[in-house]
């Protein structure tokens, strides 16, 4: 398993620097195509014709629309970083296996386990926000933190030490991952938000932008992905941080 699972760790580096090409190419060259932002369920209330007056409320299906570059190799790229995804998943549970542990008691595990969380992220927000323009933003900072772990981080799978052998310990890195995870997908979109903006207040002063800046969506819906899935993480991000501070309690005391 410890082979298969070094192997799986190549095979996801290779195939996420694949799917960031894909996606710099669909960035610098798709056409600027008008996207659905978000669906999302409108309520409207109605009061019926007969009879003791009533309420009826009915839903119906909107979507705000904006702007962003599209090509085919952007469609190629979400499909190889979904590839890359399944990967990083097998090589988690084929490391646990070879420790005979969870997988998550070191730093290497921590990093690959919190990329894999990132591009899950990334996933979901492609599908729910058609946001797969984001996959520039995320792949960077995931290829660099992979290649952190794999460089200088990376031990062979084995016991934890007395230390860490808390069920504390899992629930903590766990939660600090998934929240970790979703911050990046959240600060991408911070990022890409300062440059859209900046981009729309030069169009708005009559100036031409050029280049990838110009091609982005609006702020609008930059900030309200950012916003979502921070909303998300902070709360889970502090449940981490308690599950941590008990554990640290439990294993060196006060």
């Amino acid at each position: 398993m410890a082979s298969i699972s070094d192997t799986l760790i190549i095979t996801m580096v290779v195939t996420y620097a694949v799917g960031l090409l894909l996606f710099a190419l669909e960035a610098a060259f798709g056409r600027r195509t008008e996207i659905a932002e978000s669906r999302r369920w409108r309520r409207r209330a109605y009061r019926t014709e007969e009879g003791p007056p009533s309420e009826v409320i009915t839903t119906e299906r909107a979507a705000r629309r904006t702007t962003a570059p599209r090509n085919t190799l952007g469609r190629i790229a979400l499909f190889v970083t979904g590839a890359g995804f399944l990967f990083s998943l097998a090589q988690v549970i084929t490391r646990g296996l070879a420790a005979g542990r969870w997988p998550w008691g070191n730093m290497f595990e921590f990093i690959v386990t919190l990329c894999l969380v990132a591009v899950g992220s990334l996933l979901y927000a492609s599908w729910r926000y058609r946001a797969r323009f984001l996959g520039v933003f995320v792949l960077v900072p995931v290829l660099i933190l992979l290649g952190i772990g794999v460089r200088w981080l990376y031990v062979d799978p084995g016991p934890l030490i007395p230390a860490l052998q808390s069920y504390w310990v899992p629930i903590h890195v766990l939660a600090v991952n998934i929240a970790g995870g979703a911050s990046m997908v959240s600060g991408a979109a911070g990022i890409t938000y300062l440059v859209s903006h900046r981009a729309e207040a030069k169009r708005a002063l009559g100036e031409k932008v050029a280049g990838i800046a110009g091609r982005l969506p609006s702020p609008e819906l930059l900030d309200r992905i950012s916003h979502r899935f921070i909303l998300f993480a902070f709360p889970l991000w502090t449940f981490g941080i308690i599950a941590g501070s008990i554990w640290a309690d439990e294993a060196w005391g006060r």
